[in-house]
């Protein structure tokens, strides 16, 4: 209980320090915490996959992380500003692009994220899902009007395609909400460029109903789709709720998932894209 505990208000911490941070030494010590904090976690059922997935997460989240003080410290060199909102030279905005796309999971720096919510049990995979999010996505939020538009653009067409592409041949369930989380990162990066705050709306709603998902299916102990057919005898009313929450999570109308798609496609237009 006391390592859990430790790890619990570790994360908290980290993510804490991340949005409320200014200076980018203080953002990178956040995502640091973060990584630490939740690789316990991921690695405690004693299960090779569980190993594995820890290792890849490890892996990704060092280079991202060593990535962003890279971009943080050209930028500081050539500009004398560790201010987050100051990151005006371009390599160190590509720099930073690219690291939070490996943070958060965007094509093309996908291919981690669905094999380590597969190592990792259920419970775990939504804090993967959610919380370890909203680091990247704050900094994204911070400094969204110094990125490449372009570079971002072209990264969240990719990733709703994909997401949505790739989900579609799985029978793991952790992995088909993995898919859907990037394809719900693509339509929130799309939108930071022009409306944060709808970006912020997009997470906040994807954070509820995912997490509606991933507690329904662990207090129903479903992990793969074979599972879910045969639950509804035992839980009906619980499987009716899971039913319209994937329906919002997929943006159907008069659902509460179809809001930010909404909104997101008028802001678009109202753009020209």
């Amino acid at each position: 209980p006391h390592t859990k505990l430790i790890s619990y208000l570790s994360l908290f911490l980290g993510t804490t320090i991340t949005i409320s941070s200014n200076h980018w030494m203080m953002a990178w010590m956040g995502l640091e915490i973060n990584t630490l904090a939740i690789m316990p976690l991921i690695s405690k059922p004693h299960h090779p996959r569980a190993i594995e997935a820890t290792v890849k997460y490890f892996l990704v989240q060092a280079a991202a992380s060593a990535l962003v003080l890279f971009a943080s410290t050209i930028n500081a060199w050539h500009t004398g500003q560790w201010d987050l909102t100051q990151m005006t030279h371009p390599t160190a905005c590509l720099l930073l692009t690219t690291a939070i796309a490996m943070k958060l999971g965007l094509v093309p720096f996908h291919f981690w994220f669905p094999e380590v919510l597969q190592g990792s049990t259920l419970t775990t995979a939504l804090l993967l899902s959610t919380m370890m999010k909203l680091p990247p996505i704050s900094i994204l939020f911070l400094t969204h009007h110094t990125l490449d538009p372009t570079l971002l653009t072209t990264m969240a067409i990719t990733s709703t395609a994909l997401g949505g592409w790739m989900g579609l041949n799985q029978t793991q369930t952790r992995k088909i909400l993995a898919f859907s989380s990037i394809s719900h990162l693509g339509w929130m990066t799309i939108i930071i460029l022009y409306n944060p705050k709808l970006t912020l709306l997009t997470f906040y709603l994807y954070t509820l109903m995912t997490s509606t998902v991933f507690l329904t299916l662990n207090s129903t102990k479903t992990l793969k789709l074979s599972t879910m057919m045969i639950s509804w005898t035992k839980a009906p009313v619980l499987n009716t709720t899971l039913m319209l929450t994937l329906l919002s999570l997929a943006g159907l109308p008069p659902l509460t998932g179809f809001l930010p798609k909404w909104l997101i496609i008028q802001e678009l237009t109202k753009q020209e894209m």
